[in-house]
């Protein structure tokens, strides 16, 4: 697929949705990448993801990718 092509898919794409929360994060990724200096904002929520993840990690709470798999399988019955 040509970018013309996918800028057109695009725009058929947001002109069709009416999902506000996806709109605003497709401004946001497009502003972002327009401008090399700027930071990703976090709301709490995700800063406090962040900072428990961070925290597993530091404490070894950490478990490998195979095995995180095999677990979420098992929770969605797969």
């Amino acid at each position: 697929m040509t970018t013309s092509e996918l800028k057109k898919r695009l725009i058929g794409e947001i002109n069709q949705t009416e999902n506000r929360e996806i709109l605003e994060e497709m401004y946001r990724l497009i502003v972002n990448e327009e401008s090399q200096n700027s930071f990703y904002k976090l709301s709490f929520d995700q800063k406090s993801a962040v900072e428990e993840a961070w925290e597993q990690f530091k404490n070894r709470q950490i478990i490998h990718a195979d095995q995180a798999d095999k677990e979420i399988d098992e929770w969605l019955g797969k």
